[in-house]
């Protein structure tokens, strides 16, 4: 994964922020300047990227109405058609208080069918629906009104499928985290020998 990979690169420019003097100081602080600067940029465009690459061009815009009298966190998992390995595609919806509404945008070039998941604290699963798409020009709109379960054998896959989703994003906000600590510790040193130069 690239944000390990620059994770590594982070701590060797720290590393050789320790050695400022010396005749190679010079190619010293370019190759520090060269790695910050660049991880800088990967995650500006990385965090750009994940706001924008939802409003796809030919996108289908799922609109999710809670009509349930308290906050419901909602997940839609998308059916990827003749795959085996990433067949389930989740992806977070949030918590959508009553009498509100949220638009996910969903590529289903590959699919003809996404399911809506609702969960009441952690854990608690209390609305489960299976949704075709047999026009996929037409966007969508699941209103909730109920507390339904479609079928207990598809909701034990999705209840699976959002905790390895769960899981994921636990470790990638990790090492995001420390990726973006290292920018920053290794902005401040570049910053502070330049001062002192």
């Amino acid at each position: 994964m690239i944000i390990i990979l620059i994770l590594i690169f982070l701590i060797i420019a720290l590393f050789l922020s320790g050695f400022r003097t010396g005749k190679w100081s010079l190619w010293n602080k370019a190759v520090r300047t060269i790695i910050t600067i660049s991880a800088a940029a990967y995650f500006t465009f990385w965090f750009v990227e994940r706001s924008v690459s939802q409003f796809l061009e030919n996108s289908l815009a799922v609109q999710v109405i809670n009509y349930l009298p308290q906050p419901i966190d909602f997940y839609i998992i998308r059916i990827q058609d003749g795959e085996k390995e990433t067949k389930y595609l989740s992806k977070h919806v949030g918590q959508i208080r009553p009498e509100y509404f949220r638009i996910e945008y969903l590529n289903m070039q590959k699919s003809s069918e996404f399911w809506v998941v609702g969960y009441i604290g952690k854990n608690k699963l209390v609305y489960f629906s299976q949704v075709a798409v047999p026009n996929k020009n037409e966007d969508k709109i699941i209103e909730v009104k109920n507390y339904i379960n479609h079928s207990l054998k598809l909701s034990a896959v999705a209840t699976e499928k959002i905790g390895e989703l769960k899981y994921d994003n636990i470790k990638l906000s990790i090492w995001v985290t420390l990726d973006l600590l290292l920018i920053f510790l290794n902005a401040v040193l570049l910053f502070r020998s330049s001062k002192k130069n």
